[in-house]
């Protein structure tokens, strides 16, 4: 539960790193909230958005992220593609493949 304490930039570089020090069929694991895409009333969604203007206030460029954003950090950074394996509470065990051809069975 790193990733949403820092900005894109950070995080960018964390990932990065993690992915140059993992072998060929490596993974990282991060356990973060994901924003939904849309809002709806849902208490679920409420803390999902209460927990991102906290980090926005306690962390300077933390935040909360969309799918869609985990994706194009992956992306980014060189991973080949993430997996939202399972939630609870709120919080996904997210998996970020650096050779996602390697790891599917």
């Amino acid at each position: 539960w790193i990733l949403h304490d820092w900005d894109d930039d950070h995080c960018l570089k964390l990932l990065k790193n993690c992915w140059k020090a993992l072998p060929e069929n490596g993974k990282v694991i991060a356990v973060e909230m994901v924003l939904p895409e849309t809002v709806d009333n849902r208490l679920s969604t409420s803390a999902a958005f209460q927990l991102d203007v906290l980090m926005l206030a306690v962390n300077h460029g933390g935040k909360e992220r969309t799918e869609k954003e985990f994706k194009g950090l992956a992306k980014a950074a060189g991973f080949t593609g993430i997996k939202a394996i399972c939630c609870a509470y709120n919080f996904w065990v997210i998996e970020f493949y650096k050779n996602m051809n390697t790891n599917c069975l």
